[in-house]
């Protein structure tokens, strides 16, 4: 079974949404190791509200941080620090999709940032949202995580932007996955839509 680590370009480039499509898609289970924030509907509530799936599994966080902001700075205030020893994937046969937190470089301490929960047998979903600045922060993001040679694919989050979308996967040869376009709001019944488009690149991915 394959672990899909999902990051983005930045914060909220819409990562839980497309997490939820690709959980759904694969009725993969779903493990946000570090929330930072919003305890009493976390990201791992979000996703359990939009998929429609019996089959998938919601792990429970290593960390549960009270204040909206980086890892880091969460655990400080928590009187804690985050030790990556802790962060274990959850043991199942399914397929598992694990959302990080932030951007690549989002810190957890003084020496380990997101990155470092990506291990070499996942393959990293980037989510890019089109905003001003958004194709060097991609690029950032990709060229970071081929230095260690990992199956990359990318999602588009926003309406399409051809010339973005197109330097973006000349330059870097990663795979295409697709597009979530805005919508007036997600539920159960547009992430399954989504998920019936994703689901086949996803297994060839």
């Amino acid at each position: 079974m394959t672990k899909f680590f999902i990051t983005g370009s930045s914060t909220d480039v819409g990562k839980t949404i497309a997490s939820a499509i690709v959980v759904e898609a694969l009725e993969a289970d779903y493990w946000k190791p570090v929330q930072a924030g919003d305890l009493d509907y976390s990201d791992s509530h979000k996703v359990g509200e939009l998929i429609s799936n019996p089959k998938t599994k919601i792990h429970k966080n290593n960390y549960a941080l009270n204040t909206p902001m980086s890892p880091h700075g969460a655990a400080e205030i928590d009187g804690i620090t985050i030790d990556l020893k802790r962060i274990v994937p959850p043991e199942t046969e399914n397929h598992l999709v694990i959302e990080g937190a932030g951007g690549l470089l989002v810190p957890l301490n003084d020496t380990d940032t997101i990155f470092d929960l990506i291990q070499p047998d996942y393959k990293v979903i980037v989510v890019s949202r089109h905003y001003l600045g958004s194709i060097n922060h991609t690029l950032l993001t990709i060229e970071k995580l081929q230095e260690r040679n990992l199956k990359i694919g990318i999602i588009f989050s926003g309406n399409e932007h051809p010339s973005t979308e197109s330097i973006i996967l000349k330059k870097t040869g990663v795979s295409f996955l697709g597009r979530i376009n805005e919508e007036e709001g997600f539920d159960k019944e547009i992430v399954m839509k989504y998920a019936s488009q994703f689901r086949r690149p996803l297994l060839l991915f």
